[in-house]
């Protein structure tokens, strides 16, 4: 048996759970196009505009929608060179992961990065226009950032990414 609550529509709702299914239509869909208006959102994932608006603004106030992008001319992976670069530090107590973020926060190159398990503790993406911009780079940033003790790069020789 499946419960059914009804919720007034102009009530504040938050949920720590999940995204559902029409959150996840929802995500696909800004995947595909964040410019898309609400109303053509709305028509997409079968809601109202005023219920899709709202569920919209839950998943960018509980942080599961943490901004949109432009994607700009010359930041493609098929213009330049991808570096993909793994980073080990001395420690990986939280003060460290913390100056270290911060650090790479400020530099343009570094697309993203993960906080990784097993081998190394980062794995970055950096985005720069050839080795000699990577040679730089590495010697006047990488391993100068807080706590680095190693640096392992490879680079791409070919990408392909979903649409």
């Amino acid at each position: 048996m499946r419960a059914i609550f009804a919720v007034p529509a102009n009530a504040q709702q938050e949920s720590s759970e999940m995204p559902d299914a029409v959150d996840r239509r929802i995500l696909n869909q800004l995947r595909l196009n964040a410019r898309i208006t609400n109303s053509a959102l709305a028509r997409e994932v079968g809601l109202s505009e005023s219920a899709c608006l709202r569920r919209l603004k839950l998943l960018e106030k509980s942080g599961v929608i943490r901004g949109y992008t432009a994607v700009i001319a010359g930041s493609d992976p098929d213009e330049g060179t991808v570096a993909l670069v793994q980073v080990e530090l001395e420690r990986q107590t939280e003060e460290y992961l913390t100056r270290f973020e911060a650090a790479m926060r400020k530099h343009a190159e570094i697309r993203e990065w993960y906080l990784l398990t097993g081998d190394g503790d980062y794995l970055l993406r950096l985005q720069i226009t050839d080795m000699d911009h990577y040679a730089r780079f590495h010697r006047d940033v990488l391993s100068r950032l807080p706590g680095v003790s190693r640096i392992t790069s490879s680079f791409a020789m070919r990408s392909n990414r979903k649409p």
